[in-house]
């Protein structure tokens, strides 16, 4: 599934396992973020904002903590919440409690939120919403996990406060409901010798294309019910746009692109398998383990 030296491949949950019973198997789905900007999985609903300096982002209510994907290409821009102001002005992820909140915009560029499914406030605005009217029975519901440590305060996790590492996957941050991890860009196309396919057993992976063009690769295991096969995917898309890929189909994403090419992966709830990782979680001190 994984080359040797891809930190994966340490991994408990690395060895491939036989789709079990006789559930449907998901769709993946695929969007054009410049076209539909609020698409939901079974546990996130993502928004993808291409904001003006100005602006006035209105969160709602929320039950459920926010969570703000800051790319290179953001604007600076504050979040007002009843507790006071935060000013943000480089990639990383903010991380707002639960309650009312706004972001107010400095400059122009994308903004990516996340918020739990259920949130009254969001819960209508997903364009892809009917396809998820009935649980899908193969994704774990979201249970949040423990409360962070501390008092309650909005949190920011920059970038630049990390460097790349080869024995860590990526970058990782999570939150009570979600984890985000900032894939290194990657110049060029990658090697079409060395792609990783993998499947996840009872979860939904959202990959974020912001720079460059992907082709996902994805493949449905075929069950007892034949009439339900489906021919292999593979699917090109730009940025900024967003795959979500259903378990347990095997996938894996190329980057296509002759430019800079970069994905952030998203998951909800956190992953065990990765929290599990000494040192790969950045920010594990403030979000302790169930």
């Amino acid at each position: 599934m994984y080359e040797k030296d891809d930190p994966r491949s340490s991994l408990a949950t690395a060895t491939a396992r036989r789709p079990d019973g006789g559930e449907a198997i998901a769709v993946a789905q695929y969007f054009d973020l410049r076209e539909t900007s609020v698409v939901r999985a079974q546990n996130v609903i993502l928004a993808h904002t291409e904001a003006r300096a100005g602006d006035d982002l209105d969160n709602g209510l929320l039950e459920g903590e926010l969570a703000i994907v800051v790319t290179g290409a953001s604007p600076a821009f504050t979040v007002l919440t009843d507790d006071g102001a935060t000013k943000i002005g480089e990639p990383g992820l903010v991380v707002v409690p639960p309650g009312a909140s706004r972001i107010s915009v400095h400059g122009e560029g994308p903004l990516i939120r996340l918020v739990e499914a259920t949130e009254p406030a969001w819960r209508g605005r997903p364009a892809n919403a009917d396809a998820y009217t009935e649980d899908h029975p193969r994704v774990a519901l979201l249970k949040r996990w423990p409360e962070p440590l501390g008092d309650k305060a909005v949190r920011f996790y920059p970038l630049s406060t990390v460097a790349d590492d080869p024995n860590r996957f990526g970058r990782i941050f999570r939150t009570r409901s979600f984890m985000v991890n900032f894939i290194p860009e990657q110049n060029g196309p990658r090697d079409p010798h060395r792609l990783s396919p993998h499947t996840h057993d009872d979860f939904e992976q959202l990959s974020l294309a912001v720079q460059g063009e992907y082709v996902h690769h994805i493949r449905t295991p075929w069950l007892a019910d034949s009439t339900r096969w489906r021919e292999d995917e593979h699917v090109r898309l730009g940025s900024p746009s967003v795959a979500i890929i259903p378990p347990p189909t095997v996938h894996t994403s190329a980057a296509s692109d002759p430019g800079v090419n970069q994905l952030i992966d998203i998951f909800s709830p956190p992953r065990a398998d990765f929290s599990g990782k000494p040192g790969w979680v950045l920010n594990a001190d403030d979000y302790p383990m169930p």
